[in-house]
């Protein structure tokens, strides 16, 4: 009986030792660059001196000076109406998905952490909700918008006033490449 528990270990350790490899140390084991080009794609694949691949976004998605930069839309306590301060935003990001077909969105619904865990769920989900409906209205194609709710899960602040709970009370949208 302790022969063949004996047996298993050792193959066991011996699998384990077989296993386990070295990570690169050298130049030559990172991984090559990868040239980053511009154009009409949705977006760029590049590979850093790691080996760890991320995805490059169009200028008009990242520059600060640009509209398109802002991805989040703030509520009302107890509210998924997105404001009128806001809609200049959404019509925004809704011609840039109307002219740029391959690209896709993911609207995240946030809460502030005050109510259930399933009440902010639910109205997480009715706040991505209500954005992506307007993104559609103005433009944008169903298949290219999805909304998820996070409730309170994702807190942009962890204090616990009124301006805290102002900025978890909001719906973010991410581009390909970033969820």
């Amino acid at each position: 009986m302790k022969r063949p528990i004996i047996a298993v270990l050792a193959l066991t350790f011996a699998a384990l030792i077989t296993g386990c490899s070295s990570s690169p140390t050298g130049p030559e084991q990172a991984g090559a660059p990868v040239e980053t080009r511009t154009g009409s794609g949705p977006a760029v694949t590049t590979v850093n001196a790691g080996g760890v691949e991320g995805r490059g976004l169009p200028v008009e998605l990242t520059d600060p000076k640009s509209i398109l930069s802002k991805r989040s839309v703030y509520f009302d306590y107890d509210s998924f109406e997105v404001k009128a301060e806001f809609k200049d935003l959404v019509t925004a990001h809704a011609k840039f998905l109307a002219a740029n077909s391959k690209f896709k969105m993911l609207i995240q619904g946030n809460t502030d952490d005050r109510g259930s865990r399933e009440y902010n769920l639910a109205l997480g989900q009715k706040r991505a909700d209500a954005m992506k409906k307007m993104l559609i209205l103005l433009g944008a194609r169903e298949e290219q918008v999805e909304s998820v709710s996070l409730g309170e899960e994702k807190p942009k602040n962890e204090g616990q006033s009124e301006a805290a709970w102002a900025e978890n009370r909001r719906g973010d949208m991410l581009y390909s490449g970033e969820f």
